[in-house]
């Protein structure tokens, strides 16, 4: 029990050694992992029907893209963080239908969406370093 204690320690001091080291770009790709894990889980959850799990998946995965959401700098970032706006305000309201009408389809569509901004994320990981 003593070194379970000690490992889970250790493990939430590299987190946060790495968060406190990480650069804005990796920031972002953590969050968009972290949120497409969550709708991994969710769906997992939901497949088995297991409902109080589904929906703590689902409230984090919710929670996340509201980190990303309030990320944004729309004064800045023009066209482009609008859209993402618009965007992580749709993927937040489908996901709460998901839950309610516990449907895997709108897991995927959130999913897939989330995937192709994490990609362009990483295609513009050169401009965003230097």
């Amino acid at each position: 029990m003593q070194s379970t204690n000690a490992m889970n320690q250790y493990k939430s001091v590299g987190v946060q050694s790495g968060l406190e080291n990480a650069s804005p770009h990796l920031l972002i790709q953590m969050l968009l992992d972290g949120a497409l894990g969550r709708l991994a889980l969710a769906k997992g959850f939901m497949e088995r029907a297991n409902h109080e799990e589904k929906g703590r998946a689902l409230s984090a995965a919710i929670s996340i893209i509201g980190g990303l959401q309030g990320s944004l700098d729309l004064e800045k970032g023009g066209e482009i963080a609008g859209n993402l706006n618009a965007l992580y305000t749709y993927m937040s309201e489908r996901l709460f239908s998901a839950g309610a009408e516990n449907d895997v389809t709108i897991l995927d569509e959130v999913s897939t969406l989330l995937n192709e901004i994490r990609e362009s994320w990483q295609g513009i990981k050169e401009q965003a370093t230097t």
